[in-house]
């Protein structure tokens, strides 16, 4: 690697080539990244295979893993239309009735 003397140059100056090296560096991992896309596709062509099934479907995946809906596990006695589905924070309707002395099972629905 070059040993180069930085000593004389500006900050500006500096900046500038942090700027420029930065990018050089970003330039050069897409180019890598797009290398090996290539090969990546090339070889799946060639061995006949499509990428679904290589890597599967990224968007199928998705939605079965963690984009489904929870379902509420506890309702506001007072208020059916209240729920909570026991993750987060917890609701004020939740929080006042433990603080009141019911139980969490009071509110669970059934």
């Amino acid at each position: 690697m070059a040993n180069i003397d930085l000593s004389s140059y500006s900050l500006s100056e500096l900046k500038g080539l942090q700027h420029d090296i930065e990018k050089a560096i970003k330039d050069r991992q897409d180019q890598g990244v797009q290398k090996a896309r290539e090969q990546v596709l090339a070889i799946a062509k060639e061995a006949g295979v499509s990428l679904e099934i290589l890597f599967g479907n990224p968007a199928k995946k998705s939605k079965k893993e963690g984009n489904q809906k929870v379902q509420p596990q506890y309702e506001n006695p007072e208020d059916p239309s209240q729920t909570w589905t026991g993750r987060g924070r917890q609701p004020r309707w939740m929080a006042d009735g433990l603080a009141s002395g019911k139980q969490l099972d009071d509110f669970r629905i059934k």
